[in-house]
């Protein structure tokens, strides 16, 4: 039986509140610079938020080539289409490089709800004596809708334009599984290197809960009723937490077997060392979240002493935060634990793969980064939070974690070279 195959990290692309780019990512994370601020679009409409985590100074026509493309694809795939290309040009990889067949795309994704101002024309010729007639609303959606709407909005996109931009004609999925979706798709991505199906693989995962009609489809109960200072929220695992905020991001990490690697002199960032994912039915009581980090661990045979930090999933929810710190200090003591959420907020299907980014580069700079707005311990969140300053650490493994509201959980070890 051959031995298994290693899956190494030889680029990072981010698209997100606090940096385009690996440095501007790293430096704010390093910094403990905010990217959560007033956001205009919300302003006066009576919401009960008026604030989350925006991309600034984001210009797609920088990244997406054939510039066309553009009018099919909306925010959460030109984001993550960006996020492709700055991942391939950190790992060094020009169009071409690498085999077609033997290159494929995971990438974590959500349901996308389009912009008000595409759909507003047709709403408001459905509307008739002050009321909205939905039996109207065919006629005038197909009349008054651009003809390819559809194609800017299906989950699948963004792995697939990814996949024909990059003529990668390898394996080529998209997962939705709420907040856990990009993380789960890095697992994807490494299950396929390590079967042999592919030699590199484009994976990581796009997000917006920020969008106003996405949050017109989802609940607001978990948003923070901060009302205060944007950047002093959220305020993950900390006893004053009320709920995240919304936000958008993108992140993609080139995942290489290591023999395809060497072969081409690549810089490895850090080896995925093991990984798991496990479901359980709601309420969520961390009984997934347990057997995911066991399972994880025990792929990749590291002891919990060598653990430079966990990644927690932590995004400011008064029960989730409380069921996460106790399955790590359970399972993992003292480790430290950071959680990067309190830096933009929940970015849904791209949390994981922006977060995975952003433990990459803590073990390579061996510094583990401070949780933002962390200043009173909660009794039920027994974990060695990270916070007021970053923090050395020269140890070689860290934890990254993802959960959903569904009850997804997914775990993955990171090791440095």
């Amino acid at each position: 039986m051959p031995a298994p195959r290693d899956v190494v990290i030889t680029g990072v692309g981010v698209v997100s509140p606090i940096g385009i780019g690996r440095e501007a990512f790293w430096a704010a994370l390093d910094a403990g610079v905010s990217g959560v601020s007033l956001l205009p679009q919300f302003a006066g409409n009576n919401l009960p938020f008026r604030f989350g985590g925006a991309i600034k100074d984001f210009d797609p026509k920088e990244y997406v080539q054939p510039r066309k493309t553009l009018k099919v694809m909306c925010k959460e795939i030109q984001t993550a289409f960006s996020a492709s290309v700055l991942a391939m040009q950190d790992a060094g990889l020009a169009k071409g490089a690498v085999d077609p067949d033997r290159l494929g795309v995971v990438l974590g994704s959500e349901m996308l709800y389009g912009e008000l101002e595409e759909i507003a024309e047709a709403y408001r010729h459905s509307i008739e004596d002050g009321k909205f007639r939905s039996a109207e609303w065919v006629t005038h959606a197909m009349r008054d809708l651009f003809p390819l709407w559809m194609l800017k909005y299906l989950p699948n996109m963004a792995a697939c334009h990814i996949g024909i931009a990059s003529d990668a004609r390898g394996p080529n999925n998209s997962i939705v599984q709420g907040g856990a979706s990009s993380l789960l798709a890095v697992i994807e991505a490494s299950y396929v290197l390590v079967r042999g199906h592919a030699d590199v693989m484009i994976a990581g995962g796009s997000g917006a809960p920020l969008s106003i009609n996405a949050l017109t489809f989802r609940p607001w109960a978990h948003f923070t009723k901060w009302q205060g200072a944007p950047e002093q929220a959220p305020r993950p695992l900390d006893a004053r937490r009320d709920g995240t905020v919304p936000g958008e991001g993108s992140a993609c990490l080139m995942l290489e077997t290591r023999e395809n690697a060497q072969r081409r002199g690549a810089k490895i960032l850090a080896r995925i060392a093991g990984f798991a994912s496990r479901f359980e039915r709601p309420p969520i009581g961390g009984a997934a979240l347990a057997s995911a980090i066991q399972g994880a661990l025990a792929q990749a045979g590291v002891k919990r002493q060598d653990v430079a930090h966990v990644k927690a999933d932590a995004a400011g929810s008064v029960e989730l935060d409380a069921v996460e710190a106790q399955v790590v200090q359970q399972l993992l003591g003292d480790v430290p634990v950071t959680a990067p959420k309190s830096f933009f907020g929940d970015l849904g299907a791209g949390s994981g793969a922006v977060e995975l980014a952003a433990c990459a580069l803590a073990l390579g700079q061996g510094r583990v980064p401070r949780t933002l707005n962390y200043e009173v311990p909660d009794p039920r969140c027994p974990v060695n939070v990270v916070h007021g300053q970053s923090l050395a650490s020269d140890k070689p493994v860290a934890v990254a974690l993802s959960l959903s509201h569904t009850g997804q959980a997914a775990a993955v070890v990171l090791v440095r070279e």
